[in-house]
């Protein structure tokens, strides 16, 4: 769905009536859809605002559908709301008049302009000419932030129902990351919340996976994954989940706007992931809740 497109209901999903498998894949970024008030009233561009997309990783997670994995995607632009944030992690000086601070989570990403609404965008500032109503907000949170957390809890829920254990594996992309200390940089990265939002073995096997096909991996930096997987991994409840994040040059082209001859080849990757923590998931659920 492109950002010229009628507007989209706002979260897609794929083999969500009986789960196929214990494995669930969410991806919160790609929505490509700008609604007409978002243009109309911000004062970066197109092409600026599409900077804060994960570009096309739905082309990537969707294809796995195919394969009887349930898939979540959301439709609606990162730049209109982000679901990997909190209800509560708003800027009050966003919002006309001011909401009081002691009901906000003012957040290290809220300060940064990377709230619930982005504020600003890398290489422009501030995206919007003036502050939004209270009601803008509400709306927003109530017709998509929670459609999609709900299809996610629900998903998961279904899919421990049947299998004992669920595994939500959450879809990013990255841009190149810096070498440090000469060594060549992670194409991939595997978040856990620094191990609180899955057991172990989860992680581990993402790692291996990746190895095992020759790309260069890190476990939880620079990116230990954010809001989604501390709201929805409950290791004690069987519940587990982990944020991917891949490199958009390994799956993108030189412009980093459109998709790469690799395109394909990465999404077999994300296949051999999603496989693996399927695998790991139907072990024994109480083996996995004494790690």
């Amino acid at each position: 769905m492109d950002e010229h497109a009628a507007e989209p209901e706002p979260v897609s999903l794929y083999n969500c009536e009986t789960p196929r498998s214990p494995l669930i894949l969410s991806v919160p970024h790609a929505g490509r859809y700008y609604p007409r008030q978002l243009l109309d009233k911000s004062s970066a561009s197109l092409e600026r605002l599409q900077s804060l997309e994960d570009r096309f990783v739905d082309m990537l997670a969707v294809p796995l559908a195919d394969r009887g994995y349930t898939v979540i995607v959301a439709q609606m632009a990162r730049a209109w709301i982000d679901l990997n944030r909190s209800e509560r992690e708003i800027d009050p000086e966003m919002v006309a008049p001011q909401p009081s601070r002691s009901g906000l989570d003012l957040s290290t990403k809220v300060r940064g302009g990377l709230g619930l609404v982005p504020r600003r965008v890398a290489g422009h500032g501030e995206i919007y000419r003036e502050p939004m109503s209270d009601r803008d907000v509400s709306q927003r949170i109530v017709t998509i932030h929670r459609p999609f957390h709900d299809a996610i809890s629900n998903a998961l829920d279904a899919a421990r129902g049947r299998f004992g254990t669920a595994v939500l594996l959450d879809c990013h992309s990255m841009p190149p990351l810096r070498p440090k200390s000469g060594h060549a940089p992670s194409e991939i990265v595997v978040g856990d919340l620094n191990g609180r939002s899955a057991a172990p073995c989860f992680s581990v096997r993402a790692d291996a996976v990746c190895r095992a096909s020759s790309f260069r991996v890190a476990r939880n930096m620079p990116y230990a994954g954010g809001y989604i997987l501390s709201r929805h991994g409950r290791p004690e409840r069987h519940i587990h989940a982990l944020q991917l994040e891949i490199c958009r040059s390994l799956y993108l082209d030189a412009s980093r706007h459109n998709p790469g001859p690799r395109l394909a080849e990465i999404s077999q990757l994300i296949g051999r992931i999603a496989d693996g923590l399927a695998e790991e998931a139907l072990a024994t659920p109480d083996t996995l809740a004494a790690e």
